[in-house]
């Protein structure tokens, strides 16, 4: 796959996020997300918005985590390549029945050199069973955490930047009726970005390596607030909600 890296993608994400737009043309962490995406047709849709592709594993689809190492700088302006591919699937038994984790690889190349070395973990599991906890007080954010607020608007507007039809994120009747939800969906990497704004925000830069695992459903109506730590010449990141639940941990270490 490969297509010119425009601005108009990494101008409508910060402003979506409420960041700067990088003034060097050179793409933030992750921000390729916004780039190089797969477009399905729609007939090649499932009734929970996925593409149905042959061996895709039955069962809820969720993002787990991943791995991103930036090797170059990833500018507008030039064309760039992605290339893809499964690298493991493996069975695992959950508490609640059986699981099967996929790992794929994304490897994006810009002027002849590799400048993102990705690894996404997903997961496929049976629907129902789960319980989800009430929320406790609020935790108002600490000098230093990054708060998002996230609507309905702010979540359809992300799956939109990114082509993700997947229903759980912008469907509230089918997220109650079908899969149980008690309410829309924060997208993983939503949270993988916001870990990752709040690193920039402390002046983490150049090549890195970040390697993420999101621990808990985030739901619409908890907020969202990331932060950054250094950590022995690395960050700790993490995400929670407003009263104080944590959904997702990171490690940023220079690349």
């Amino acid at each position: 796959m490969a297509e010119p890296i425009l601005p108009g993608p990494a101008a409508a994400l910060a402003a979506l996020l409420g960041v700067p737009l990088p003034e060097d043309g050179v793409l933030p962490l992750l921000w390729h997300w916004v780039y190089l995406l797969d477009r399905p047709a729609q007939a090649d849709l499932g009734p929970d918005g996925h593409p149905v592709r042959e061996g895709t594993p039955p069962g809820r689809r969720m993002w787990a985590g991943g791995r991103v190492r930036t090797t170059g700088e990833l500018r507008w302006g030039e064309e760039a390549t992605r290339h893809s591919e499964v690298l493991a699937t493996r069975e695992k038994q959950g508490r609640s029945g059986p699981l099967t984790f996929v790992t794929v690889a994304h490897r994006i190349h810009q002027a002849g050199r590799l400048v993102v070395d990705e690894e996404q973990d997903l997961v496929y599991r049976a629907s129902g069973g789960e319980t989800y906890p009430a929320g406790g007080p609020e935790v108002p954010p600490e000098p230093g955490e990054w708060a998002l607020d996230v609507t309905p608007t702010l979540l359809f507007r992300f799956s939109a930047l990114t082509y993700n039809a997947h229903r759980i994120h912008y469907d509230r009747d089918y997220c109650r009726d079908v899969e149980g939800y008690p309410g829309l969906l924060t997208h993983g990497p939503l949270q993988a970005l916001a870990m990752a704004e709040a690193a920039r925000a402390r002046g983490a830069a150049g090549p890195l390596a970040f390697e993420y695992r999101l621990v808990a459903p985030l739901f619409d109506f908890q907020g969202l607030i990331a932060s950054a730590r250094p950590d022995a010449g690395a960050m700790t990141t993490a995400v929670r909600d407003r009263s104080g639940r944590r959904t997702a941990t990171g490690s940023l270490r220079p690349g």
